[in-house]
């Protein structure tokens, strides 16, 4: 089982404060969404939680431990997609879930019934043999999810999965991340889709200006209002003087 967790971490790009002062916890078996507007400070969350943009304060933890010290073999267990899905544009579909399964610890001998597995849960079968520079913008980004998650993790990152897809892709995601969670993975996910993420996820934040500044009930009614009621309060705190004004 796995976790993650953001303890008061805080970023800055220049002058510019992308998180500050952020919590959050994901925990084995569930699945925790993160939604705002464009600018919230999303990506750059989910970039510090996997060691890929270091905080300026706070920590990142890992299963308790700072991302920072975190072994390879813990970085074997976690599966991320975030901003662009992975893929080689020279290599093939089923190359590059290959590719994916070797660097995520996938032995040689697991790895035909691995890559055939992914590729038909996926529905890439179709494609397997064509190159990725060639795909679709909605088949990359199946094959992205396919390379993220081959190793079957116990921690998923993903950041707007559903990018690009059709309705049956969207519901593909859906599908894989409950199925996930079941099996007790902890899943933390970005989405500018409400009416998706009430269909599964158990948890949404709504970060504003790099800071959680509420939650929303997935199994409550009309969840767009209730976002935009949330950042519109934000807003005149900001006004005010502050987030707790």
């Amino acid at each position: 089982m796995m976790s993650i967790m953001a303890e008061s971490i805080t970023r800055f790009y220049g002058d510019d404060l992308a998180v500050d002062h952020l919590d959050l916890e994901v925990g084995p078996g569930e699945i925790h969404a993160i939604v705002g507007l464009n600018g919230a400070g999303k990506t750059t969350l989910m970039r510090m939680l996997m060691g890929m943009v270091k905080p300026d304060s706070g920590r990142a933890l890992l299963n308790g431990l700072d991302v920072a010290a975190a072994t390879p073999a813990t970085w074997a267990d976690v599966g991320h997609m975030i901003e662009t899905p992975f893929g080689y544009p020279e290599l093939t579909v089923i190359e590059n879930v290959r590719a994916a399964a070797r660097l995520r610890g996938v032995s040689a001998g697991e790895l035909p019934s691995t890559t055939t597995a992914v590729i038909e849960r996926f529905e890439l079968g179709r494609w397997e043999d064509r190159r990725a520079r060639a795909l679709s913008m909605g088949n990359r980004q199946r094959l992205g999810l396919a390379c993220a998650l081959v190793h079957r993790p116990r921690l998923i990152i993903l950041d707007e999965p559903s990018n690009s897809l059709d309705p049956a892709g969207v519901v593909l995601v859906r599908d894989l991340m409950r199925h996930e969670a079941d099996a007790g993975a902890a899943v933390l996910v970005s989405s500018h889709h409400l009416d998706e993420l009430a269909r599964v996820a158990h948890r949404v934040s709504v970060i504003h200006r790099g800071r959680v500044i509420g939650a929303i009930d997935p199994d409550g009614i009309d969840m767009e209002r209730n976002f935009f009621e949330l950042v519109h309060g934000a807003e005149v705190g900001l006004r005010k003087g502050g987030f707790d004004a």
